[in-house]
This record gives C-alpha cells, sequence and structure tokens, in this order.
C-alpha cells in the first residue's frame, strides 16, 4: 500500500517540471518566478538559472496546513511577482510552479511572464485546483481550472501546448482522507485513532477500486506548457498586457 501514501500530488508534478525543462535547449535562460527555497534549481543543470521571490514569507503560522520555517533568502532576484526588474524579452523560459494562488491578482503575473519572455518562449506552469490553506496570510485563491488558463493565456500572446490534469477527483479524495488521522490528532480530537482506522479502510478501497478517473469533476491542478506567440501579434499583446496590468498594483511572492 506504500504508492497510496505517496504524495502523488507532488511527485506527478515535479516528475512534470523536470521533463518539461529537460526539452529546453542547453544554455537556455530560464526565471523561477515565486522560487521560494529553489526546490526546482535541481532540475535545471545545463540552463542559466535566475529565480525571484518576494522573500516576505517566513513560515511558523497556526492557521491551514503549513507551518514550518521557510527561508528564501539565496534568491536572485528580490521583488514583486508583477514587476521583475529584468528587461523585456529577457528570458527563454519562465517556470511558475504552485505559486500562483499566493497571487491577489494573478492575471498580473501571466502579463509580467509574457513581457519577461522572448517570442517562442516557453512558460511552464502549475497552480493548484483544490488547495487547502497554506502559507497564511498569503494565501488568495484556489480553483485553476482548465478554463482558467484557456480564457486568460491567449489573451496575453500564449499558444498552450499542453494542459493536462494531475490526478482527479479520486486522487483528490484519498489524499485528503491520508490526511484525516493525523490532522484530528493534531487538532486535540479525541476521536482521531477512530480517523486514522476510517482513512485506512478508505485507503483499501482506493486500493481495491478499478482504475477510472474523473478530472473533470476535480484534480489537483493543471500541468500546462504554453509558448508566447511570434512578435506578429505584438501590437494585441501590448493592448491586452497593458489591461492586465492597469487592474491594480498590489500583489506577492
Amino acid at each position: 500500500m506504500f504508492h497510496i501514501l505517496q504524495d502523488v500530488n507532488d511527485l506527478n508534478r515535479q516528475t512534470w517540471i523536470a521533463n518539461s525543462i529537460r526539452k529546453l535547449p542547453a544554455g537556455a535562460r530560464l526565471l523561477d518566478a515565486g522560487a521560494g527555497e529553489l526546490r526546482n534549481r535541481v532540475h535545471c543543470e545545463g540552463i542559466d538559472y535566475v529565480s525571484q521571490d518576494f522573500s516576505v514569507y517566513r513560515g511558523g503560522e497556526h492557521e491551514g496546513i503549513s507551518g514550518r520555517s521557510w527561508d528564501a533568502g539565496q534568491v536572485d532576484l528580490v521583488s514583486d511577482i508583477a514587476s521583475i526588474p529584468a528587461p523585456d524579452a529577457s528570458f527563454d523560459a519562465v517556470l511558475c510552479s504552485e505559486v500562483l494562488e499566493h497571487v491577489p491578482e494573478p492575471t498580473r503575473a501571466l502579463a509580467e511572464f509574457s513581457r519577461l519572455l522572448k517570442p517562442g518562449g516557453s512558460l511552464i506552469l502549475t497552480a493548484p485546483f483544490s488547495s487547502n490553506v497554506h502559507m497564511a496570510p498569503y494565501h488568495f485563491a484556489t480553483g485553476f481550472s482548465r478554463y482558467w488558463y484557456e480564457h486568460h493565456l491567449p489573451a496575453l500572446g500564449f499558444q498552450i501546448l499542453e494542459l493536462s490534469p494531475n490526478g482527479d477527483w479520486f486522487s483528490l479524495l484519498r489524499q485528503e482522507l491520508s490526511r484525516l488521522g493525523g490532522l484530528e490528532r493534531q487538532r486535540g480530537s479525541w476521536m482521531w485513532p477512530l480517523a486514522y482506522v476510517y482513512a485506512a479502510l478508505g485507503l483499501l478501497y482506493f486500493r481495491l477500486r478499478p482504475r477510472h478517473s474523473a478530472p473533470d469533476i476535480a484534480c489537483f491542478g493543471w500541468h500546462c506548457l504554453a509558448v508566447k506567440e511570434q512578435r506578429h501579434g505584438a501590437s494585441n499583446l501590448q493592448i491586452a498586457t497593458s489591461g492586465y496590468a492597469a487592474r491594480g498594483n498590489t500583489q506577492d511572492r
């Protein structure tokens, strides 16, 4: 039953990110936006890796499911993700993984990625469809559906090459069920032993159930690979980007 207890959400996502970065040409310049503790740097051997984060979050909060200390002190660029101090068209690729839920206005971040990417550059993007509160108070949204990507990315000059679900409704339910006993114990419920038993029965069910999926109902999130369209659409892109940037001037990460 070990594979049932694995964090398949994170495992699937990191495998996809590593494979996507591996397809970049040697020497490509990549921006890791919202890089945090630089966990994705390990996938970037042979390319020019540049990290960015707002570097304010420190961890230790008592809300949600986080709480451990957090150190983003090693990033290259400390800035607002919607105003990164780098020239236009200065990156061959932008990676942004599990960051947009921590940004008050995530479409402004997309607009900034469009500005920073060279024409034909790659955007490697993940965000949660279902996310519990974490990194409070910097948790502003969840529910990034495939329709969110399909609506916003073309408007900002991107062509979506891949949009694939990470898990499905059943794997999401399995993940939350596996957390039940520990959460009940952490929150001081006297029923925590029963919660472990209930969770074990549920995990046994998932072990035995037929392998059909339901990503159309829910999933952990979506893996999106997009490319910035060539310069022939630059005028429309400039109008769209300006419109997104004008919607506000507060955000983080």
